[in-house]
């Protein structure tokens, strides 16, 4: 059996024969060019084909970014690793984005380089030997565990198509409830690691103090209660995927062995010395703003970067149109089967209210309400009454019906409150007031007026600007720290005066 033939793209002589070193002494051959018209070359000389790549990025006749451009179809067939230095870790991100297996960081550890290697030719299936039912829809009302047809969910269907043959770290953001470990799941089960375990790991509810056995597992007697050792969620997930939700909930010092695990695929168990290698891809997901915890200091900035290589935002449920109907039918029937009941159609009235509820928990909230009616409610037919907290759709149309009655006694304060509209209305229009400020005090100006306009409640006025509340409390504690630390700066310049 013929060894697997590596082609290595490096212009620097001791660099590529160093590669080829380590990956002979691996079991592997190696065909050395230092440029990419050389690579060309040998690509199409090769009627065998290469088993794997390894592309440096700065090279003497172009750009690597731009060659994987210009050979899109043979990047998505053929699995390419990328080599770069510190300085280009954002063109390796992108280098991911373009079809590119997996990227390491210069100089190349040989252990690391040959862990790769084997990685990339375990998971190495052509496009065309993707069965057609794993790459299109498996039919036209969902996905991979996904249910809905929208425009927005047809495009996270192709995203995860695109992406999960690849190695490439999924940074997934979203609302509470909006499917985040659903959609990780569908990128695992739709790429070569189907068949390799899938482990999942809430970073938010394990105790900071046994955060890091449970992800890299420990040795008997390394702490009170480490009765026998342990393999953690990374080695479990060995072949697979190992799935971090919540990751903006993980403390900073663990984030400092988590991005020493991704740089150098390797685990140190608790109170062992010795380093063992694993090959896991990983994807995360957060509710928060990730940009935003890495401004505030709750997030390292360079794992962030290695995690939101391919950044994935799954969209909330008021947005997804006759989704929610889709939805509510797929939940319906299937409770309605576990308690032996048959609901056969819901009353006009319910589905207008569904798509007119703003969801604030998202697909969650809806399968918990249709739960509750296919246990509650006997059927065959449902309608309004599933939804106490609901404003009925007929309410609604009554009031928007109605013409306004004005009071001849308040016929004063209503002339009034018609100027202070018209005056409101005119200042919006006038874009003065925004010159001098920041856009950052603008948000804040717009932000406060809608908290104030809602009697002070930071939902209702989440609402109002079709955001989550979450965001808004983010803010507003960003603002105050912001303010507090001005008045602390203005206190000290105020006793340094005091004292001269």
């Amino acid at each position: 059996m013929p060894k697997p033939t590596i082609l290595i793209i490096e212009d620097i002589a001791s660099l590529s024969l160093a590669y080829a070193g380590d990956l002979e002494s691996a079991g592997f051959q190696s065909v050395i060019v230092d440029s990419l018209a050389s690579a060309n070359e040998q690509i199409k000389s090769n009627k065998q084909g290469f088993d794997a790549i390894l592309l440096d990025l700065q090279l003497p006749d172009g750009n690597g970014l731009d060659w994987l451009k210009e050979n899109e179809e043979f990047v998505a067939n053929n699995a390419i690793i990328v080599a770069t230095a510190d300085g280009s870790i954002n063109r390796a991100i992108d280098a991911m984005r373009l079809g590119a297996y997996d990227f390491m960081v210069k100089p190349l550890a040989p252990a690391r380089l040959v862990a790769a290697v084997e990685s990339a030719l375990k998971n190495n299936i052509k496009l065309d030997d993707i069965a057609p039912d794993i790459i299109a829809p498996s039919h036209r009302n969902g996905f991979a565990g996904f249910v809905g047809n929208s425009p927005s969910m047809r495009n996270i269907y192709k995203q995860i198509e695109n992406i999960s043959r690849s190695k490439a770290t999924i940074f997934i953001t979203g609302e509470s409830g909006t499917g985040k470990e659903v959609c990780a799941d569908a990128i695992h089960s739709s790429g070569p690691r189907a068949k390799k375990p899938f482990v999942a790991i809430n970073c938010g509810a394990i105790p900071e103090d046994l955060m890091e056995s449970e992800l890299f597992g420990h040795l008997k007697g390394s702490f009170t209660g480490a009765i026998s050792d342990r393999v953690g969620a990374v080695q479990a997930a060995h072949g697979g995927t190992l799935f971090l939700d919540e990751i903006c909930e993980m403390e900073l010092k663990l984030q400092v062995k988590l991005l020493r695990f991704i740089q150098t695929g390797t685990v140190q168990r608790v109170g062992a010395t010795k380093t063992e290698n694993v090959d896991v891809r990983i994807i995360c997901a957060t509710n928060r703003d990730p940009q935003a915890e890495v401004r505030a200091g709750r997030f390292r900035e360079d794992l962030y970067y290695r995690l939101a290589v391919v950044p994935m935002e799954l969209p909330p449920l008021r947005s997804r149109g006759d989704d929610i109907v889709l939805l509510a039918n797929e939940f319906l029937n299937r409770y309605a089967e576990e308690e032996g009941k048959k609901f056969s159609t819901m009353e006009p009235s319910l589905v207008q209210a569904l798509q007119m509820h703003q969801w604030p928990g998202n697909v969650r909230e809806l399968q918990n309400l249709m739960r509750r009616a296919a246990v509650m409610y006997d059927g065959p037919i449902l309608g309004t009454e599933i939804l106490p907290e609901f404003i009925p759709p007929q309410e609604i149309e009554r009031i928007q019906s109605e013409p306004l009655q004005i009071n001849p006694a308040n016929l004063e304060a209503a002339a009034m409150q018609a100027i202070e509209s018209a005056n409101q209305m005119a200042a919006l229009t006038n874009m003065d007031w925004m010159d001098g400020r920041t856009l950052d005090q603008i948000e804040q100006m717009v932000v406060e007026q809608a908290i104030a306009k809602c009697g002070g409640s930071v939902t209702k006025a989440a609402k109002v600007l079709d955001v989550s509340p979450s965001t808004l409390y983010r803010k507003r504690e960003k603002w105050m720290a912001d303010e507090e630390a001005m008045d602390d700066a203005a206190d000290i310049a105020h006793l340094s005066k005091l004292r001269l």
